[in-house]
């Protein structure tokens, strides 16, 4: 009877054992994804800045050319401001399809990425 107690006493500090060690496997894998996930933002984030940044010299280098070629500063800069707004609108209307999904795509994807291994 006391080696039966003994027996179970033992199993119990196992699964104990056993649950620490998968509450650790949790937690760590979970800083692995959230640091991972992180990093990927940052980097989106600086690239997005810098094609920003992109994007508005050329719009500066756009207006002046169409502004030279129409003889008036404030023509180049509302025809390149009617662009903007024409691509505004579509992106708009298309915001689900265009942003949200392929966003929440790759947030799931980059989230999900090693369950699939580790089974």
């Amino acid at each position: 009877m006391e080696k039966t107690f003994a027996k179970i006493d033992e199993l119990g500090s196992h699964v104990k054992e056993y649950m620490n060690n998968r509450i650790d496997s949790v937690k760590l894998s979970a800083a692995e994804k959230g640091s991972k996930l992180m990093a990927n933002m940052i980097t989106i984030a600086l690239s997005i800045l810098v094609f920003g940044l992109f994007v508005l010299f050329i719009s500066f280098a756009l207006a002046f050319a169409l502004a030279k070629a129409t003889g008036e500063l404030y023509w180049g800069f509302l025809i390149v401001s009617g662009l903007y707004l024409f691509l505004g609108t579509f992106v708009f209307l298309f915001r689900e399809k265009l942003l949200r999904l392929p966003i929440l795509n790759a947030l799931l994807k980059q989230l999900f990425k090693g369950d699939h291994e580790e089974d």
